[in-house]
């Protein structure tokens, strides 16, 4: 069994990849994004943690669930209150992802870790391979304001917080660059012939 750790920077295409892996039925993909909002249950450790870490900035809805939106305005604002909330979510999310890796079906030859934050939670270390993803700044942004609905300068605001494109390069084992110019079937082709390489 191969597992294989997919990250870069926000709107460089991770989901792309994934759902393009996720066509092979001998391939299991983990979304570290899902299981987190999964864990923002209000009936969970994560999310009482979370709710004490920020309990002075009023982070819940009317309802008592989380407030995406203010929390993640929050975090993209001030870099001490991001690393408290990556500590927060590395200490419940690692778990749970090491469970998934653990039982897997026994038809399933490669397992996927999808993590934005792959090498800050120290999730590399269970990857046989990593891929970064690189993308032109302009098309990230043009492709978090689609997604999120936000203004470009919110869109450039969450980018500046998050690490530089080198810093993906530099530790992933594959780069696959994804710009305007790059077919759903040029990443089908480059992400088949990795696996292929790395069997």
């Amino acid at each position: 069994m191969k597992i294989i750790g997919i990250t870069g920077p926000s709107g460089s295409g991770k989901t792309t990849i994934s759902q393009i892996l996720n066509k092979r039925e001998d391939t299991k993909i983990i979304d570290a994004d899902q299981i987190a909002k999964e864990m923002t249950k209000p009936d969970t450790e994560y999310f009482s943690s979370i709710q004490k870490a920020f309990e002075k900035d009023d982070i819940l809805l009317e309802d008592g669930t989380l407030n995406r939106a203010k929390l993640a305005n929050l975090i993209y604002s001030n870099q001490e209150k991001l690393e408290k909330l990556n500590k927060i979510t590395f200490e419940y999310l690692i778990p749970k992802i090491v469970y998934e890796i653990e039982h897997v079906p026994a038809n399933i030859k490669i397992i996927v870790i999808d993590a934005p934050l792959l090498f800050e939670a120290g999730l590399a270390k269970y990857c046989d391979d990593t891929i970064a993803l690189h993308v032109p700044q302009e098309l990230k942004i043009s492709r978090i304001c689609k997604r999120d609905h936000i203004s470009e300068s919110t869109a450039q605001d969450r980018l500046n917080i998050q690490k530089e494109d080198d810093f993906y390069i530099r530790k992933a084992n594959y780069v696959i660059k994804n710009d305007e110019n790059t077919t759903l079937q040029d990443l089908e082709e480059t992400i088949n012939q990795i696996i292929h390489q790395t069997e």
